[in-house]
């Protein structure tokens, strides 16, 4: 019997991690191995979710491809990365891949039909998490009921359409955020990007039953060449529209006014995304900070380890072109 793989897909900041995170919490028993992939250089997101606390969330069961986006580096990481998976005395019994927000899901699913694969596990299903309230807001405009064409220049488009039309679910996250009748808007705008019978189910901290995520049998590696993409006939893309850059960060004695601050860099820059970790003296526990456009989250999650540095550091993603002295600037003071 083949295993089976979900492929967590969505773009920056719309909740994938936090899904991740649900699928851990609420395993069942199960033996779930993941494969972590980040744009840039910083691993923040395997370092948040490595403070999880979560009996079985070992380090050993999570591999992070930090190079790159998957889907660019299938060839040089993804196949080794699932042979040492399949290899292993106790093979997994679901594999989650938790891709980049900026990566392309079909190159991973096609992927699956390499022999070294093919015939031990099969795409279960391809999940798009999508940030409800974003879209609503207009960050993606140009997708809402587009179809694919090569004459599309917006980058941040391309992208997160893209990610819907390789879906076999979609997850409304952060529907909370929204009242009924925006959220039934961005239902409907989403519509010409999906699809036939690819649902839609609106979510809270992306929290859907574990059955339901582990179990769509999609065989999507099957249909892959049904999952249309604005890159279908190139033979490779790349991220030159987006940037990533690291901000070592000193104390923060006043998170609060960070996240005032965060918000208000956020807007000058057209800063997409912001993640990382700070260090607050006086507290003995990390404290997260997450960022999607102006919206910023900030939550300890677990205490600093014995020998830790506690140093903090944000990743910065946006399209090409930030002002990183600026941004370094006004972050640092």
């Amino acid at each position: 019997m083949k295993i089976p793989a979900t492929v967590i897909t969505g773009f920056l900041g719309a909740g994938k991690t936090t899904l991740v995170r649900h699928l851990l919490q609420n395993a069942g028993g199960r033996r779930i191995a993941l494969i972590i992939n980040e744009f840039g250089d910083l691993g923040v997101d395997a370092d948040i979710l490595d403070g999880c606390g979560i009996e079985g969330c070992e380090e050993g069961d999570m591999i992070e491809l930090a190079n790159g986006c998957i889907c660019c580096t299938v060839a040089d990481e993804f196949i080794p990365t699932m042979e040492a998976l399949l290899g292993r005395d106790q093979p997994p019994d679901h594999i989650v891949i938790e891709t980049s927000g900026l990566a392309l899901p079909k190159p991973l699913v096609k992927a699956f039909n390499w022999p070294e694969v093919r015939s031990r596990v099969t795409v279960d299903g391809v999940i798009a998490v999508i940030d409800a309230p974003a879209v609503a807001e207009g960050r993606f405009a140009d997708a809402e009921g587009a179809a694919p064409s090569p004459d599309h220049d917006n980058p941040l488009e391309e992208v997160f359409e893209d990610q819907l039309l390789a879906a076999d679910l979609v997850i409304l996250n952060k529907s909370d955020l929204l009242d009924e009748a925006a959220l039934a808007s961005v239902t409907v705008s989403l519509a010409g990007s999906l699809r036939d019978s690819v649902k839609t189910i609106a979510a809270v901290n992306a929290a859907i039953n574990i059955d339901v995520l582990l179990g769509l049998t999609a065989a999507a590696e099957d249909d892959v060449e049904n999952r249309r993409s604005h890159h279908d006939g190139e033979d490779d893309h790349d991220h030159d529209d987006f940037e990533s850059f690291t901000v070592n960060m000193n104390d923060i004695t006043d998170p609060s006014g960070l996240e005032s601050l965060l918000a208000q860099v956020t807007t000058a820059h057209d800063i997409l995304r912001i993640k990382g970790i700070v260090h607050v003296p006086g507290k003995d526990m990390r404290h997260v900070v997450q960022g999607v456009g102006p919206r910023i989250q900030r939550y300890y999650d677990r205490p600093w380890a014995d020998g830790e540095e506690r140093r903090g550091r944000l990743v910065f993603i946006g399209q090409k072109g930030l002002d990183r002295a600026a941004i370094t600037a006004a972050v640092t003071g």
